[in-house]
């Protein structure tokens, strides 16, 4: 049996001992051996070097099940005590900032105002402060940080970490993010450099939601309808990015309602300029509603305000008549529904045009729900990105060359 890095016998390396056990495939010396075919000497030596980096601990020793009696084997569990992660979400006008543990557990949040527009060095300077202090919160040592994962509200080029024309974030189109944050984070802690990785605040969501709620389901979408409207696609545990990182932008897809409706990324007929948070707000105030932003449409809908919940539901058709097509398209088990809008209302007008458009076969095993985490998805879904490429196989081989180990 292979591994997930497809590795068996002697070329099974201590990260790929790492993963079995991470994953729960494996955890214990034994199960190592049967799993890869290593003899019990050579998973000795490979194990010996992750727990001299402080990676891997041994827990509680497990039951004999043999008749024969016999020492019990010992756990192995993966020590998420040796390290922590910082994680940022931005909105176009909000952010917030988090300190969690290897295994996802927020461990300290602030969150604020900070406007995209103000652009991305005021921006990034911003949360560098944010989290020097959440670092002195939460008693930890900036040396303990071994990544950073920030979550941004437009397309993003996975290898380069850069947005990729984004029509809501003025002045990022292919900044250098993952060159400012390191330097503010520096700056701010006087530690040295570390990894810093860059996504879609839809995949990241749709990535902490599938892996905290719905670890079983191999194909889930998120929708996030805050501001603008996005969505995130994982399949098999992996975020779907299609080739540059444009997937999920179903915001710019064109629908007939909106055809003399001006978007913001400068076309007309956009769902975004129909059916976001925006949109809504937008609407709510041109009837003099106090209204300008999806998180006032929130606020509203909250309240019960009945002229926000029938815009919302309005709205709702419009994306349930675009998810008809995702839904036939991807097939998946999981739709979410996220962001300002994600309430009664707004998933009543999905539920409507979606069941209606949308072959029989593909919803008859779908699940249609909205968000666990809410505000914390983006910040649990970027720390989880940063473990799994930190502890990847290929990479813990590097990490422990690296470290002399």
């Amino acid at each position: 049996m292979a591994t997930r890095a497809g590795k068996t016998g002697s070329q099974a390396s201590s990260g790929d001992l790492l993963e079995l056990v991470r994953s729960g495939r494996a955890t214990t010396r034994g199960a190592l051996q049967q799993v890869t075919g290593l003899s019990r000497a050579t998973v000795g030596q490979r194990l010996d070097r992750l727990f001299r980096a402080g990676w891997l601990r041994e827990g509680a020793a497990g039951r004999v099940d043999s008749p024969l009696g016999g020492r019990p084997s010992v756990r192995l569990e993966f020590d998420d005590a040796h390290a922590v992660v910082l994680a940022a979400d931005l909105d176009t006008r909000h952010g917030r900032a988090a300190v969690l543990s290897l295994t996802g557990e927020l461990l300290a949040e602030h969150s604020g105002q900070l406007l995209v527009e103000d652009g991305p060095d005021v921006v990034l300077g911003e949360l560098g402060r944010w989290f020097g202090e959440l670092l002195v919160k939460t008693g930890h040592q900036a040396h303990e940080v071994c990544g950073i994962g920030l979550a941004v509200p437009g397309p993003v080029d996975s290898e380069t970490g850069r947005v990729v024309q984004p029509p809501i974030m003025p002045g990022w189109d292919g900044y250098d993010i993952r060159a400012r944050l390191t330097r503010a984070f520096t700056e701010h802690t006087g530690a040295a450099a570390v990894p810093v990785l860059v996504d879609n605040d839809a995949n990241l969501m749709a990535y902490g939601e599938q892996r905290t709620a719905h670890p079983d389901c191999s194909a889930f979408v998120l929708v996030k309808v805050s501001t603008g409207i996005g969505a995130g696609v994982v399949v098999r545990g992996e975020i779907y990015r299609g080739i540059d990182g444009g997937a999920g932008d179903i915001g710019h897809i064109r629908v007939p309602e909106g055809a003399d409706m001006l978007c913001r990324c400068g076309s007309y007929g956009c769902l975004a300029a129909v059916a976001s948070g925006g949109a809504v707000a937008r609407r709510l105030a041109e009837t003099g509603v106090p209204a300008a932003s999806g998180s006032d449409v929130r606020d509203l809908l909250a309240s019960g305000h009945p002229g926000a919940a029938a815009l919302a539901r309005e709205a709702g058709r419009s994306v349930g008549d675009v998810l008809a097509t995702v839904v036939t398209l991807l097939n998946p088990g999981v739709l979410m529904i996220a962001g300002d809008l994600a309430g009664t209302p707004f998933l009543t007008g999905i539920r409507e045009l979606l069941y209606q458009r949308a072959l029989p076969r593909s919803t008859a095993r779908l699940e249609v729900v909205t968000s666990r985490l809410g505000e914390r998805a983006g910040l649990v879904g970027a720390g989880a990105l940063v473990v799994e490429h930190l502890y990847a196989p290929e990479r813990v081989e590097e990490r422990l060359l690296a470290m002399g180990v």
